[in-house]
């Protein structure tokens, strides 16, 4: 069985991703740099495969640029990833502020009940 809270991580920083990406174009050294400023450490082995899947999902595109010399690929936001970051923004503050003991924004019918 694989480790839950490694899976919980690896989706948050999925959605991480689309979330800087929408902001301008990112990169693999300025993703683990920036996960670190949040106390995370994330490996090129793990942050890679992560870009990969965003990609082949249709959610992020690359294109590799030279920066002083050296080649840089970069990753953009797609229509679809904006879309898919707009549609779990909202859920994911939902969940949070439940495991949180906040208020739902929406209240659960009790069992049984419908309508």
């Amino acid at each position: 069985m694989q480790d839950l809270s490694r899976d919980i991580f690896l989706a948050f920083m999925r959605v991480h991703i689309l979330r800087h990406a929408k902001r301008g174009p990112v990169y693999g050294l300025e993703m683990i740099e920036e996960s670190g400023r949040h106390g995370y450490e994330i490996g090129p082995g793990t942050l890679y495969p992560i870009f990969h899947g965003l990609e082949r999902a249709g959610y992020l595109t690359s294109k590799r640029e030279s920066v002083n010399g050296k080649i840089r690929k970069y990753y953009r936001i797609t229509p679809a990833g904006r879309e898919a970051l707009d549609r779990l923004q909202p859920q994911i503050r939902t969940l949070v502020g439940e495991v949180f003991n906040e208020e739902p924004l929406h209240q659960p019918q009790p069992a049984g009940e419908t309508g």
